[in-house]
């Protein structure tokens, strides 16, 4: 999970050396977290929230599959 959601923000953001990706596995959800450069964090954001909405549906769709539950916090 943590390599698609690298691959997807390294593809939006200006400073992609600088993603953090940290899973925090509980009992009945997994948390990740995605911290970014202070200069991405609009990017990963988007307008309204519209990039941040994408990428949890994407996680949804992947957790899914994957049989998990999964929720992103995006950290500033």
């Amino acid at each position: 999970m943590e390599e698609l959601l690298k691959y997807i923000v390294a593809s939006l953001v200006e400073f992609p050396e600088e993603i953090v990706i940290r899973e925090i596995e509980g009992e009945e959800q997994n948390i990740i977290e995605l911290r970014v450069s202070p200069k991405d964090v609009g990017k990963v954001i988007g307008k309204n929230g519209r990039i941040a909405k994408s990428l949890r549906a994407i996680l949804t769709a992947a957790s899914v599959k994957a049989g998990k539950n999964f929720s992103l916090e995006i950290i500033d």
